[in-house]
């Protein structure tokens, strides 16, 4: 979401003239598009910010962290020219025009979203186009910090997000993510997430669709429609749904408003109908009250659904929420023992998992570049397979042989 706000901005500046520096040693304005979800992340941008702060150049602070941590933000970057947010990001031309004329200590922080699809952008990467389908979220989780930024839930209208997809395809895009804070509480009157999908793949074009995270709390009312979509060829076999514990008492205590039985019975009926697929999943370790027994169980039901990406975040009480005044915090040495644990274990699974690739032979679409002359492609699953060839090949499909299993990625040759 935070990438595809940076294009629109770049993209909006680009059309008023404005040419976009390679450096930041060649920029007259420097802009900052912050994330403020974890503290590390945090840590990271304040300290960005702070570097700018001791230079001459004009600098421009967007993003979520201003709604999040806005004493921080202006605590590091004191001789801000201009602080945005999310949902003012629409302005970034006449707020750059303002700073170009010398003005300093600009604040724009606007609680109106708008829709911000059919907007110019300036693509990351010119084969891989990120679509809003929503902003904000339904949810009240007591460790989210992100609900400050980005408010309640707006979805965008279906004709709106159909034309987006149908332009990015015709200039180029060969790749979909469709991206919000959680895509299944998508709604437009009675249409949901799977109906969304179902107008997007009889587009009769050439693409293949990443549909992104979804809680399993709007995920469980739409699941049986949800999984026949997925069945589509256009739509990777790709699931990405956060459990973030595997014990119901700690899960209660976040108010993430589900059971792990019924997370379970999601990845169940997945599997079932939709071979070979990719699942990711979070998980928060050393959430206050977390006790060995409540890990424990985060573990087992890690080893039992067997994802092949697990994203582990050691918890850190974020500014404004409930978890701040919770008394029963975990030891800091408690949280990161138990987090070098499921690292070991999930790299494990992950290893494993790719396992049963290797000889797999088929078609992949090529979106990334990698290293060293390197591409990285992926196949109906969504798996990265890294491949070592002198060519171009950004955007086009091309036949591999997997040849080798990483625990996060496959490598390969063509054939």
């Amino acid at each position: 979401m935070n990438q595809a706000d940076t294009e629109i901005m770049l993209g909006k500046l680009q059309e008023a003239g404005y040419r976009i520096s390679e450096s930041e040693e060649t920029a007259d304005i420097l802009i900052i598009n912050t994330c403020g979800v974890k503290e590390p992340t945090e840590r990271k941008v304040l300290k960005k910010i702070s570097e700018i702060n001791q230079s001459e150049k004009p600098f421009i602070v967007g993003g979520c962290l201003p709604k999040i941590n806005f004493d921080e933000v202006i605590k590091a970057g004191s001789k801000f020219a201009a602080i945005l947010d999310t949902n003012s990001l629409l302005f970034i031309v006449d707020i750059v025009k303002q700073v170009e004329k010398g003005e300093r200590g600009i604040v724009n922080l606007d609680d109106k979203k708008n829709v911000k699809l059919g907007n110019p952008r300036r693509l990351i990467n010119s084969v891989i186009a990120i679509i809003p389908i929503s902003e904000g979220c339904l949810g009240d989780c007591y460790y989210c910090c992100v609900k400050f930024a980005r408010g309640r839930l707006l979805s965008y209208p279906p004709e709106t997000i159909l034309k987006e997809v149908e332009t990015s395809i015709l200039n180029g895009c060969r790749e979909v993510w469709l991206t919000a804070q959680d895509t299944g509480a998508y709604r437009w009157n009675n249409e949901r997430l799977p109906q969304l999908l179902g107008r997007i793949v009889e587009l009769n074009l050439d693409f293949k669709i990443r549909v992104g995270m979804a809680n399993p709390k709007h995920t469980i009312p739409i699941l049986d429609d949800l999984v026949d979509v997925y069945k589509d060829p256009k739509i990777y076999k790709f699931l990405h749904i956060p459990v973030q514990s595997g014990s119901n008492e700690v899960l209660k205590a976040m108010n993430r408003g589900y059971t792990k039985e019924r997370f379970t019975e999601i990845i169940e009926i997945f599997n079932k109908e939709i071979p070979y697929l990719t699942l990711s999943t979070d998980i928060i370790v050393g959430y206050p009250g977390e006790t060995n027994e409540h890990f424990q169980e985060s573990v087992n039901l890690i080893q039992k659904i067997k994802p092949d990406i697990v994203n582990i975040s050691r918890f850190a009480a974020r500014p404004g929420t409930e978890s701040v005044k919770m008394k029963n915090q975990v030891q800091g040495g408690i949280i990161k023992e138990r987090s070098r644990k499921f690292t070991k274990i999930t790299q494990k699974i992950g290893e494993e998992k790719n396992q049963r690739w290797i000889g797999w032979k088929g078609e992949a679409l090529v979106t990334e570049r990698g290293v060293k002359g390197s591409w990285i492609a992926r196949n109906q699953s969504y798996k990265p397979i890294v491949i070592q060839h002198p060519n171009q090949f950004l955007g086009k499909k091309i036949k591999i042989e997997v040849t080798t299993a990483k625990p996060g990625y496959l490598m390969g040759k063509m054939i």
